[in-house]
Order: C-alpha cells, then sequence, then structure tokens
C-alpha cells in the first residue's frame, strides 16, 4: 500500500528545494535518496552515533530521528553549506591543518555540531568537548578535533576573525 505523500520545501544549504514524502519517511532519507546530498553520512540509524547530523535551522540534529515532514519548511545546512566564498569553512581549515579528519568518516558532523557550538558562543575545551558528546569517532581519539575546534573558536573570539 503506497502511503500518501505530502509536499515539503527544505532550504538546503541556502537552496529552497520542494520534494513529496511519505510521512514515515526520516530527513536523511529524503536529503540522500530524493535530493543527493550523499555527503549526510548513514551510520546506526539510532541517534546513538551522530553520524548523521545536520544543522536544522542552525541547530544540530540526528537526520536519522528527524521525519522529513517535520522539517518542512526549515534550513537544513550540510558540510557542503559550511563553504564560504573563499572556499572552505575555517573550521574546516583548522582540520585540515591538524589533521582531524582521518577516516573522515564522522567529519561532516563533526564539523556541523562544532560550528554550531562555537556560533552558539563556545570558547572553552570543556564546553567543545561536550558539544560533541553524541558524535562518535572511531579514528582520531578527539584531541585533533578539539584542538582544531578551539583554534578556531580563538580566531573568531578576536576581533576581525574570520569564518
Amino acid at each position: 500500500m503506497n502511503a500518501e505523500r505530502r509536499e515539503i520545501t527544505l532550504v538546503v544549504n541556502g537552496a529552497p528545494r520542494a520534494v513529496a514524502v511519505p510521512p514515515h519517511q526520516l530527513l536523511i532519507d529524503t536529503l540522500r535518496d530524493e535530493l543527493g546530498a550523499y555527503e549526510v553520512r548513514y551510520g546506526c540509524g539510532e541517534g546513538v552515533c551522530g553520524t548523521c547530523t545536520v544543522l536544522l535551522d542552525g541547530a544540530p540534529v540526528s537526520s536519522c530521528l528527524v521525519l522529513a515532514a517535520q522539517a518542512d519548511g526549515q534550513r537544513v545546512t550540510t558540510v557542503r553549506g559550511l563553504e564560504t566564498g573563499d572556499g572552505l569553512h575555517g573550521l574546516q581549515r583548522e582540520f585540515l591543518a591538524r589533521g582531524a579528519a582521518q577516516c573522515g568518516f564522522c567529519t561532516p558532523a563533526m564539523l556541523l555540531t562544532l560550528t554550531a557550538a562555537i556560533e552558539g558562543g563556545a570558547r572553552r575545551r570543556d564546553d567543545l568537548r561536550a558539544a560533541i558528546g553524541g558524535n562518535l569517532c572511531r579514528c582520531t581519539g578527539y584531541s585533533a578535533i578539539l584542538d582544531s575546534a578551539e583554534a578556531f573558536a580563538s580566531e573568531r573570539a578576536t576581533p576581525g576573525g574570520r569564518r
């Protein structure tokens, strides 16, 4: 039996996108299967690992726990949405400079979660560590990730700091 589809509109990385979804479809499936946003990674499917994190109106969410219809009319930012007119986002540059992205599987979610935390005012290592508490990484041991976030947060805190 086909479930009735509902048309929703999402603003994905700044671009309005209309898509018809069944009521039970998850945001991760809509982003990946309907909109081709394969940079959103599928991890555990239970909201435990944080791998599928996107920003929903600026707040990190596990896209495997959000129904697509719940996101109707909202802004969705994937890691591609962090790019600026100058190329990579400042936090992405710090990740590269400090070797924070090893296998890269958790990297998009870490970048998004930390960006939201830093934009929300997190600067101290303990606050940044708490922000990524729901994002699992099996490669780095978190030190390089936190070093990158601290460096970027420090840069943002200085007058004239770049994005």
